[in-house]
């Protein structure tokens, strides 16, 4: 398996005039990778997964593993709620050729401890790639206890976490209870900094659909140990990700990158534009980095 560590760009999915912008999308792919970007996750929750059919999903992970052509990692986004449909989809995008899948917790269904762990064993039992998963419970309402995370860790294919809880203080905890080789990946911009000198290894980041080259260093440093440069970083780069998450994501990411010519700023229902506040946000952020826009 290839390395899942560093700057893994959430990515955004372009739409043109309804329909999936695939020119659009492989652009961006090839942009992130020329950027320095160590893994591309494509049709996440920023990628807008909830409003892709499943023909549109699987091209959108296909088109992802076909411009990456093997020189990053792609973790294929597979969550539901449904365990059958997670498991189905498990199957479908692996057979694309993703390196690993990002499965979340049974959202709005609020299972148990005892059900997440029988969700994520059905999909590894029934898949054959890597599986890292997805602890957001401000979008699932459900928590992965840490007992829970290391009841899922011994299961031989389930690698790491994408741990969006913004508690720094697990990730240590979750070393001792999950192993040293267990992955941990923020999934929280603001933070990112932090949760590597607690242990993680990279961030599943929504900002650096837009600020590639500034993540990656950002990452690289912290990883290498340079915690003054990944500060340094951190700091310019936080007004963007202040702005990125102004309005309902990925709204105000795809109205950045709309601003820097990459694609529409086009969103699917039921999400809608970005306020004007927003936007001045993003416009303001853009500037200070000095990014076009």
């Amino acid at each position: 398996m290839k390395q899942l560590k560093g700057s893994i760009t959430a990515l955004i999915t372009p739409f043109r005039d309804g329909s999936v912008d695939e020119a659009a999308f492989q652009d961006l792919v090839e942009w992130q990778i020329a950027s320095g970007t160590h893994g591309l996750v494509p049709v996440g929750t920023t990628g807008e997964s909830a409003t892709l059919s499943d023909e549109e999903h699987e091209r959108v992970v296909a088109l992802c593993v076909e411009a990456a052509r093997g020189r990053v990692p792609v973790i294929g986004g597979a969550g539901s709620n449904d365990t059958a449909y997670g498991v189905s989809m498990g199957r479908r995008i692996e057979n694309l050729g993703v390196d690993a899948i990002l499965a979340v917790t049974g959202y709005y269904n609020r299972p148990s401890q005892a059900g997440i762990i029988a969700h994520y064993a059905a999909i590894h039992d029934a898949t054959a790639k890597p599986i890292v998963v997805y602890n957001i419970p401000a979008r699932t309402s459900v928590d992965i206890s840490i007992e829970t995370l290391a009841s899922l860790a011994a299961m031989p294919r389930i690698v790491g976490v994408k741990d969006a809880t913004g508690d720094l203080g697990r990730v240590p905890v979750q070393t001792r209870q999950c192993g040293a080789d267990f992955i941990q990946l923020s999934g929280e911009d603001m933070t990112a900094v932090g949760f590597n000198a607690m242990g993680g290894v990279g961030c599943i980041s929504v900002t650096s659909n837009v600020a590639p080259q500034l993540c990656a260093r950002m990452q690289e440093a912290s990883l290498a140990g340079d915690y003054a440069t990944a500060r340094s970083l951190q700091d310019r780069l936080a007004p963007l990700h202040q702005a990125l998450f102004s309005d309902s994501s990925p709204g105000p990411a795809k109205y950045a990158l709309s601003l820097l010519g990459k694609c529409n700023p086009d969103v699917r229902l039921p999400l809608v534009a970005p306020s004007d506040a927003s936007k001045a946000k993003v416009r303001a952020a853009l500037e200070e980095l000095d990014l076009p826009g």
